[in-house]
């Protein structure tokens, strides 16, 4: 196999990834939007304290909504525009009122 052969397959291997865009509710309360091709795993990772640095100590968190995108370049194009929204239109995006985000992490009891 040869070196381009080898580059043609990684393209092709990463043309066939789903790309996702999220919106993620921290426990404080804020919301955090971003681009992923393993949903599952990133959120374990936000959850765990290795995603994100802004989500770090902010944990845990919720997904809110997510979208998926065949290319990387759609999912970012559309994670730029989801990140220019105001919170309000972010909440109304994912199908959420004022009153669904009361959210907050719990203390395990003792």
């Amino acid at each position: 196999m040869t070196a381009e052969d080898t580059k043609a397959e990684k393209t092709k291997t990463e043309e066939t990834k789903i790309n996702y865009i999220y919106i993620i509710q921290c426990a404080d309360g804020t919301l955090y939007t971003g681009w992923t091709t393993d949903l599952e795993g990133r959120m374990k990772a936000h959850n765990s304290g290795t995603g994100a640095k802004y989500t770090r100590g902010r944990g845990p968190v919720r997904l809110l909504y997510s979208e998926a995108f065949e290319t990387k370049s759609e999912a970012l194009k559309r994670e730029d525009r989801i990140k220019k929204l105001s919170r309000t239109a972010k909440l109304k995006l994912a199908g959420l009122g004022r009153e669904d985000t009361a959210w907050k992490k719990t203390k395990p009891s003792t």
